[in-house]
């Protein structure tokens, strides 16, 4: 009886032992990645096969927003994100404290100015309104974006606003809004400055549609965000790699032709 006993109990342990092992295993090889529905979620659909080769199971969970996807990522719900460009995860990072760093730069989403109710930028008349991203790096992007093109002239900075705008000669109004609302609002105003990943949700082609959009030097690239404690854990560098794949750069070239462009 005393053996049976024992036998049982080392029975019992060696299947808890299986199972957590099973368990770690299986946790281990899951990468959980946030991300922007377009065009993040489909360029992430892309290494899925790559990464199963592998043995890793990627995970893909969409946001509507910019600001849950690093809040996430830095309470540990996800292992990486996908949605954001270097200007705007360092200005969270300063604002938030978050130990979130960057692994690659993936692409380019050129920020445009679109409008239902003129086709140049010749076209915007006096007291016009223009709608731009509220958040601090993207409205700064889309002032920098009308002042090229010469709606207005603002101070030099990285992080220029409303109150930086020196010379405004038609006196457009600047709206500051939520970035994903703006295509929604394009009937309500005389125009909007919208990223590519809401433009492209929204079914406009940044390519034919942007009244005038970003240069292809910009410095927004978007790219791979992770906590400083997993940069160099073995997933993150699996999923680095397979997002600067070959693969990756011939299906972003394809699919969306210059209206997004590698950075790598």
């Amino acid at each position: 009886m005393k053996l049976k006993k024992l036998l049982t109990v080392a029975l019992s342990s060696a299947i808890l032992v299986s199972l957590v092992g099973c368990s770690n295993v299986k946790e281990d090889n899951k990468i959980i990645v946030g991300v922007s529905p377009n065009p993040h979620a489909e360029i992430l659909e892309v290494i899925k096969p790559q990464l199963e080769k592998e043995g890793y199971e990627l995970e893909i969970k969409v946001f509507d927003d910019y600001v849950l996807p690093n809040t996430a990522l830095n309470e540990g719900s996800l292992d990486a994100n996908y949605f954001q460009h270097i200007p705007y995860l360092e200005e969270t990072v300063k604002e938030k404290g978050y130990k979130i760093t960057y692994t690659e730069k993936i692409h380019l989403e050129p920020i445009g100015l679109y409008s239902d109710k003129v086709k140049s930028i010749d076209e915007i008349k006096e007291n016009s309104v223009i709608a731009i991203p509220n958040d601090p790096t993207n409205g700064a992007r889309a002032l920098k974006l009308l002042a090229e093109n010469g709606l207005i002239k603002v101070n030099d900075g990285e992080l220029i606003g409303i109150k930086d705008i020196i010379e405004n000669p038609k006196n457009i109004e600047i709206k500051e809004m939520n970035a994903e609302q703006l295509p929604t609002i394009l009937k309500d105003v005389d125009g909007a400055v919208i990223n590519t990943n809401y433009a492209l949700s929204a079914n406009l082609n940044p390519t034919k549609d942007a009244i005038v959009i970003e240069s292809k030097d910009s410095p927004y690239a978007n790219v791979l965000a992770v906590r400083e404690e997993n940069k160099e854990s073995e997933k993150i560098k699996a999923l680095s790699k397979a997002l600067t794949s070959k693969e990756v750069k011939e299906f972003i070239e394809k699919e969306y032709k210059g209206s997004i462009i590698p950075s790598f």
